[in-house]
């Protein structure tokens, strides 16, 4: 082994991919190609006299050499990109970096962070919406609002709050129930256009059509039919145009609820197993900027008034008692 250290490149290659298990994802964080990338660690291998991975045909994995670098070498890095961190927010401790979902910045969060910044008009808010969860530690993001299971399993790293339950509910324009006469039982959805939410569908086990028909007593509905976005806020636009009925993250649909652009035909609603939560990494917990924010977001969750979610459509639900009327608990 060498007393001289190896190249810093080569320790960044490593790293990388050590974190991912992946020389196409290392490849890619670091701009570089999986060939480029696995020449610097093929180097790093014979600078250190050791082997780190062991590769095989489409995975690698690491040797005990590997496992015995990894820790060590990724704290170190984390040290530095936080120094220059520390360093960007004496320049600028005015800036929040907050990430979210599109359609939670759109349909929830956008609407109420005026309020923030009259509360506290010495931050500045930056929002990086993305369908992917923000890396903490290569992004910048200070602290993320997340739709994460509810009984998901504890990151040691991360600080984690639970904000809103979400469930899903039918909702619909209330130009679709003038034109198409009022909505007396779930069965009459069988009738109209459905809109499928799908955002969220290729990572988790999210109630569908046929779940909310099976629940509703209804048996033979086509729920193969209708139109299916990948976001959220697409798909609550395109309902509040008339486009059809969406089975909705009550979450994401209720100012339009509030609003009267929506309204919620039936008060069967179905648990999604989700919730979103306030995210943040634990060395930026005691942040004054995050702790500002954490505290207006839990007040403004606390906020939601439950009992609005239908409002505009009393003529339009089933009457009291009937069998497909069944309240929410909160």
């Amino acid at each position: 082994m060498h007393n001289a250290p190896p190249p810093l490149n080569a320790l960044r290659a490593f790293e990388a991919a050590a974190r991912h298990l992946s020389l196409t994802k290392a490849a890619l964080e670091l701009n570089v190609t999986p060939g480029a990338l696995s020449h610097q660690i093929r180097g790093l291998e014979d600078h250190l006299g050791l082997k780190l991975f062991d590769r095989g045909v489409r995975s690698i994995a690491l040797t005990a050499a590997g496992k015995a670098l990894h820790p060590g070498l990724q704290a170190g890095f984390l040290h530095i990109r936080d120094a220059l961190s520390s360093l960007n927010r004496l320049s600028d401790a005015r800036v929040l970096v907050i990430s979210t979902s599109p359609g939670l910045t759109s349909k929830w969060l956008a609407p109420r962070l005026y309020r923030f910044s009259i509360a506290f008009p010495e931050i500045d808010v930056r929002v990086s919406s993305s369908i992917n969860n923000a890396n903490f530690t290569t992004d910048g993001v200070d602290a993320a609002i997340r739709n994460l299971a509810v009984d998901a399993a504890p990151d040691e790293t991360l600080e984690v709050e639970k904000l809103i339950d979400l469930s899903l509910a039918p909702v619909c324009s209330p130009a679709l129930v003038e034109k198409r006469g009022p909505l007396t039982s779930p069965d009459m959805l069988k009738g109209l256009p459905l809109i499928h939410d799908e955002s969220l569908s290729a990572r988790a086990a999210i109630p569908t059509w046929a779940d909310w028909f099976a629940a509703a007593g209804v048996s033979d509905a086509d729920v193969s039919r209708g139109l299916r976005f990948n976001s959220s806020d697409h798909a609550l636009d395109a309902t509040v145009e008339g486009a059809g009925v969406l089975l909705a993250f009550d979450a994401l649909a209720y100012d339009d609820l509030r609003t009267g652009r929506l309204v919620a035909p039936f008060d069967l609603t179905l648990p999604s197993g989700r919730c979103y939560s306030f995210v943040c990494p634990k060395r930026r917990r005691d942040s004054a900027n995050v702790r500002a924010f954490r505290a207006w977001l839990k007040e403004e969750a606390a906020a939601i008034d439950w009992s609005k979610r239908a409002i505009g459509a009393a003529d339009l639900r089933p009457a009291a008692g009937s069998p497909a009327t069944r309240h929410r608990q909160r």
